[in-house]
């Protein structure tokens, strides 16, 4: 099962977090084979830490659970708060394979939360797959209800990346610069 998970930065915490940044990378070393991206995402910016994102294949909630809460961050109190939903990888593959490789371009973390009713919206990749580096619904626990979107994009810009959803269909479109993330 995939998940999705946004640790969401607790302002001031940037030293805590550099502070922990060893502990954290050896965390996420522990999952390196259950990773399919990873990074910090920033503010508008571009320079501010906001949070960090993992998407990672692991055996069920539970194990969801556990990986987004014992992180050492997490357990330090530099984040404010966690989005953790299952996840769809629509690509079928990891940031690393991306053919756009790790550096060069602007990226993006583009999250679209639902309405909390009607349809699933932008279920179907985008019509530009070469720009997209991770892309997929966000769902319950279960698996069966729509609640999102989730994609890390290269494009010139926040606005060129935001349109890779459908803008009426979500209560709210964030739109983040990512960088590809950890040591690998």
């Amino acid at each position: 099962m995939e998940f999705f998970c946004f640790h969401r930065d607790r302002p001031g915490s940037l030293a805590l977090r550099e502070e922990l940044l060893e502990e954290h990378w050896s965390y996420m070393d522990r999952y390196a084979e259950e990773m399919i991206a990873r990074g910090p995402a920033f503010g508008a910016d571009g320079e501010t830490l906001a949070g960090s994102v993992h998407i990672v294949d692991l055996p069920d909630p539970a194990a969801a659970r556990a990986f987004a809460f014992d992180e050492p961050n997490y357990q330090a109190g530099a984040y404010r708060d966690v989005l953790l939903r299952r996840w769809r990888n629509t690509l079928g593959r990891t940031m690393w394979d991306f053919p756009g490789g790790s550096t060069g371009g602007t990226r993006y973390l583009v999250l679209g939360l639902g309405l909390g009713s009607g349809q699933a919206a932008d279920l179907a990749v985008p019509p530009v797959p070469d720009e997209l580096i991770a892309y997929g619904p966000l769902l319950s626990d279960d698996g069966t209800t729509w609640l999102g979107t989730a994609a890390l994009v290269r494009a010139p810009d926040p606005d060129t990346a935001r349109a890779v959803l459908t803008p009426d269909r979500y209560a709210d479109i964030e739109v983040h610069p990512w960088e590809f993330g950890g040591r690998r």
